[in-house]
C-alpha cells in the first residue's frame, strides 16, 4: 500500500454484514498503523463501535477502488495524546489542506465534533 496516495477506502460494516466504503484522508503513524478523522456522528464511527472489522485500498477522491482491499481492524481513538500524533501526521501530509479544514470547522464549531479513527492493517 502507497502510504503517500492521497485517499483510502474505509470498508465499515453494518449490523447486516452489508459493507459501506468511504473514501477518507489518511497519515501513517507508524508500522501498519494509519489514522482519519470524522465527525462523531458519521455512519462509519457507529460502524465501527460495533465491528471493528474493516478494510481498506487506495482509491480516488470519488472512491473508486484502485488496488486490491487489505483486512484491518479499526478503533476509535479515546487518548487525546495519540489524538494530537494523528493530526500532526494527518497535517504533515496534507499541509494546507488540512490547515484549511481545520480552519473552517473551527469556524462552524464542528472541530468538536470530530473523532479519530485508528486502522491497524493485518
Amino acid at each position: 500500500m502507497d502510504l503517500n496516495a492521497p485517499y483510502l477506502s474505509l470498508k465499515t460494516f453494518r449490523k447486516s454484514g452489508a459493507s459501506v466504503a468511504t473514501p477518507v484522508w489518511f497519515a501513517s503513524t507508524g508500522h501498519n498503523q494509519l489514522h482519519v478523522f470524522s465527525a462523531k456522528n458519521a455512519g462509519k464511527i457507529k460502524r465501527i463501535r460495533n465491528n471493528a472489522a474493516t478494510e481498506i485500498t487506495e482509491c480516488d477522491w470519488r472512491g473508486r477502488d484502485l488496488k486490491t482491499w487489505l483486512t484491518a481492524r479499526s478503533f476509535i481513538v479515546e487518548d487525546p495524546i495519540e489524538e494530537n500524533k494523528a493530526y500532526k501526521a494527518l497535517i504533515g501530509k496534507y499541509n494546507f489542506q488540512m490547515h484549511a479544514v481545520n480552519f473552517f470547522s473551527w469556524i462552524s464549531g464542528r472541530i468538536k465534533k470530530r473523532s479519530v479513527i485508528r486502522i491497524e492493517i493485518i
